[in-house]
């Protein structure tokens, strides 16, 4: 394995390739930057019940800065996790945010009426649990399902930009790759409508604050 500051793996990020080939360890941007995603920001059906009489970026912002404090007490984890299988800490906790709010709305680690498992909700319908609920196993688990995500949408649309694959595959970690159909309404479908858009603005937020 190559680390990040070796020559040739310096050059497979420049040439893209570092998300095909899964070779360059210790980097984060294998799947690119949500620093350059552009975003909406979460709707008001996402905004108003969290109390917010506003909607877009600023409520997304709101409700990642409210959840913070939460989320720190897995950022130890959570930039681990995002190191080992390169793909930026934020984008985790941009999710880890809209799933369940670093964990305060789940009961004994359960939300979705008992089938969503853990920080980032992963569907026991669909996956065998790893791990527990707010442990590092649990969000490489959902991580790597993110990932997973995010190669799907590589293949599906090859001329989209890495930034805007990674904001597919974000968006196909709610409803699933065929509900992704255009860059512009990948949105519409997921949980109100606005899932990438949500995550990508906390994540936003998240980055500037040391995910």
């Amino acid at each position: 394995m190559l680390g990040k500051n070796d020559p040739m793996c310096l050059v497979l990020v420049l040439l893209g390739l570092t998300a095909l080939l899964g070779i360059c360890q210790g980097g984060t941007g294998c799947y690119g930057s949500v620093s350059r995603i552009d975003t909406t920001g979460a709707s008001c059906r996402t905004a108003k019940p969290e109390g917010l009489s506003y909607c877009g970026v600023r409520a997304s912002r709101t409700i990642a800065e409210r959840d913070l404090g939460s989320m720190n007490k897995y950022k130890v984890l959570i930039k681990r996790v995002g190191e080992a299988l390169c793909i930026e800490p934020a984008v985790i906790a941009g999710i880890i945010s809209r799933e369940s709010h670093a964990g305060k709305i789940l009961k004994n680690g359960w939300g979705d009426r008992g089938n969503g498992f853990g920080l980032m909700q992963v569907d026991k319908r669909y996956h065998k649990i790893e791990g527990t609920w707010n442990g590092e196993a649990h969000i490489r688990q959902g991580t790597r399902i993110l990932i997973d995500m995010v190669k799907k949408i590589q293949r599906k649309f090859p001329r989209w930009t890495r930034d805007q694959q990674l904001k597919g595959g974000i968006s196909a970690y709610n409803a699933g790759v065929g509900n992704v159909r255009s860059y512009e309404r990948m949105d519409i479908g997921t949980l109100h409508d606005d899932y990438s858009n949500d995550v990508v603005a906390r994540a936003q937020y998240f980055k500037q604050h040391g995910y």
